[in-house]
């Protein structure tokens, strides 16, 4: 019971790194919200710690235009 409560913990730590991270790039000031700056914002709070040894998460999406 106490190794769920630890690895809580750790993923909760894990998370706040990711978010202190996207707030550090700007990833939250922006107002031109599009797929491609959602999924990079995701992704880097996702990858937590992993963006200070180097990881930098990008997002590219190609989107289908609807049909006229």
């Amino acid at each position: 019971m106490r190794g769920g409560s630890i690895s809580g913990v750790i993923v909760l730590i894990w998370l706040v790194i990711g978010v202190v991270a996207a707030v550090q790039r700007g990833y939250f000031e922006r107002d031109d919200t599009n797929c491609a700056h959602a999924g990079t914002t995701i992704v880097t709070v996702i990858a937590g710690p992993l963006n200070y040894i180097g990881v930098n998460p990008k997002i590219d999406c190609d989107l289908p235009e609807p049909s006229e």
